[in-house]
């Protein structure tokens, strides 16, 4: 199995998890960047409000996510993107989390994927001041990227799993997971019940 995955980063308008108002994905094929997508998305209903905090750290305002696909209608490109790929994101708990979550909001099923969290490789693979994802994406001779910029996001990702994979000479990510010591996890299909 050669070294392929999707990188995945998420960018949300407030505190909750559900709220997602962008994403970012990098298809990664035998170790190369093949392709990239991003788009805005409406949070779901409940979860849409945007707070000043979020607005500043990525930029996204409510009037950039005007006529955006809502979570459920987007969420059929990002699994067909996605594919069966092992899905990548740096601190993997945050972006697993919005799909769980924006999932339940919407009350569907929450995707099946295996997915590994870049952070917890970086803290294994190099000796840094902080695992931010400007710094870990640095050592991995990625610089000088738009960060919380989902797209840019998802590549420093991407960039850190390639550097690496070959500094641990593995061929794939189980491998990968397996040298440094991190988990391969995986989602559970859920659909959460609608309180009564």
């Amino acid at each position: 199995m050669p070294l392929d995955f999707t990188a995945i980063d998420f960018e949300t308008a407030n505190g909750s998890a559900a709220s997602a108002c962008s994403v970012g994905l990098v298809k990664v094929r035998d170790g190369q960047v093949v392709d990239r997508i991003g788009w805005f998305i409406q949070p779901p209903f409940g979860h849409d409000h945007f707070v000043d905090w979020n607005i500043r750290i990525h930029g996204i305002t409510p009037e950039m996510v005007e006529g955006a696909p809502s979570w459920t209608e987007q969420l059929v490109d990002l699994m067909a993107f996605a594919e069966d790929d092992i899905l990548v994101a740096h601190n993997a708990g945050f972006d697993m989390g919005v799909i769980k979550s924006a999932c339940a909001a919407t009350g569907i099923a929450t995707p099946s994927y295996s997915y590994m969290c870049s952070l917890q490789v970086a803290r294994k693979t190099y000796t840094l001041d902080s695992y931010r994802l400007p710094v870990a994406a640095m050592a991995a001779g990625f610089e000088d990227f738009a960060h919380h910029d989902a797209v840019a996001d998802s590549e420093a990702c991407a960039a850190i799993m390639i550097h690496a994979a070959d500094r641990w000479g593995a061929i794939d990510l189980p491998e990968l997971a397996g040298l440094v010591g991190v988990r391969l996890s995986s989602t559970v299909p859920v659909i959460e019940a609608a309180a009564s």
